[in-house]
């Protein structure tokens, strides 16, 4: 068994709580990063002149680095333990935060959110798992901490950059400074974790593979895709194109406002999380299906009547959809899959979420640039309730027997 799972757990009972709140301020600070961008999109877009469909390109290549990375974070994460992983990702974000900081070009927005791509799939499979390495026996309080640390993040992000857009002249430059010293904490947790011995020697590990889980765990990842999926998509679509919908079709250009409306969906994320936290996963995959419905069901209410309100309440759902679907696909991880391939468990479902997540804004992107807004983001949503009521249904039956 290996040396950066079970001992790790061992290690960690004497004070689970401290520790697994140091390694969730690493998920926090790189899914700061990951969201901060959101609210200046729209001026980088008028000062750069790049279409809405460039604009969705950007945000995929950050989606393209983060399923990379997840194809191999995790198998080495799990053999060699996690912080000879987590170091390389914290380095690509704070490159990517400098970047960001003096992007001048297209071309210099790309790399930074390849990058940063590349830092989140190293934080949702090595960091994850290092939250519920150090829990002991706290598994379940260790899933809910690492995904409200994830959603906290991604929502204090886009809050940052919004206020700073709203109340500076020149944002940039404090909003991605402020994250280079947060990420330069992360950092500085990363190399306190305890240093543990490689499960294999280096001449004897397997070759890398595409990630995996045992066969008795798959309807328990497949739950969690089926739900977080469709969830993560609605969200991406809100911090991918929700800026430009409230300055095209809706005329607000307040970047506070965008900024916020992100945060606010987030925060409904980290929420519905503490209330569904002693339910059973089958209830929480059911809460999630509806609340991803229920925001498609906004969004086009919002498109049609021309309505900011309704838009903020469709991001609303959205963070619970995907809340809901990331907690109870954590938690099932966390209590079923063996620890030495808890990180590879976490990228396959990260894999399965973030890949509609990447390519259905894309798509709706280009097609906004052809038919419209309101056709093209009519299209997403009807297109994306189809797929959370069916992808939810079958994950319900999927755990009909069992009693999480």
């Amino acid at each position: 068994m290996s040396d950066t799972a079970v001992p790790q757990s061992r290690r960690a009972g004497s004070r689970p709580v401290p520790r697994m709140a140091h390694a969730a301020w690493m998920v926090t600070a790189v899914f700061m990063l990951s969201n901060s961008p959101t609210p200046l999109y729209v001026s980088r877009q008028r000062a750069l002149g790049f279409s809405s469909g460039t604009l969705t390109v950007i945000f995929a290549l950050y989606i393209a680095g983060l399923l990379g990375t997840l194809l191999v974070a995790g198998q080495l994460s799990d053999r060699y333990g996690r912080k000879p992983v987590l170091l390389p990702g914290l380095a690509a974000a704070l490159i990517a935060c400098a970047l960001f900081a003096t992007a001048s070009s297209v071309a210099m927005l790309a790399v930074a959110r390849l990058l940063t791509g590349i830092a989140v799939g190293v934080i949702v499979s090595a960091g994850m798992a290092s939250v519920i390495d150090l829990a002991g026996t706290e598994r379940r309080k260790a899933a809910l901490l690492a995904s409200v640390a994830m959603v906290l993040g991604a929502g204090l992000g886009p809050l940052l950059a919004g206020v700073a857009a709203q109340t500076a002249a020149h944002p940039v430059a404090p909003v991605f400074g402020v994250e280079f010293v947060i990420l330069l904490s992360a950092l500085a947790v990363a190399l306190r974790l305890p240093r543990n011995r490689p499960a294999h020697a280096p001449g004897d590990a397997p070759p890398l593979r595409l990630p995996s889980v045992p066969v008795h765990n798959r309807r328990h990842v497949a739950g969690g895709v089926a739900v977080f999926g469709p969830g993560i998509t609605a969200t991406s679509f809100v911090l991918a194109l929700g800026p430009s919908l409230l300055a095209r079709l809706l005329h607000v250009r307040s970047p506070l406002l965008a900024g916020g409306m992100a945060c606010a969906m987030f925060i409904a994320a980290t929420g519905v999380q503490f209330v569904a936290r002693r339910g059973s996963t089958r209830t929480t995959f059911v809460a999630g299906t509806v609340a991803t419905t229920l925001s498609m069901v906004m969004l086009c209410i919002a498109v049609h009547a021309s309505s900011a309100a309704v838009l903020v309440a469709a991001a609303l759902f959205a963070g619970a959809g995907q809340g809901l679907g990331q907690l109870g696909g954590l938690t099932l991880i966390g209590l079923h899959v063996p620890d030495a391939r808890r990180a590879e468990a976490n990228a396959v479902m990260n894999i399965g979420g973030y890949l509609p997540a990447g390519l259905m804004p894309v798509m709706t992107g280009y097609a906004i640039d052809r038919i419209g807004f309101t056709a093209g983001a009519t299209g997403f949503a009807v297109a994306l309730t189809l797929i959370a009521l069916a992808a939810g249904a079958a994950a319900v039956l999927a755990l009909r027997h069992d009693n999480d």
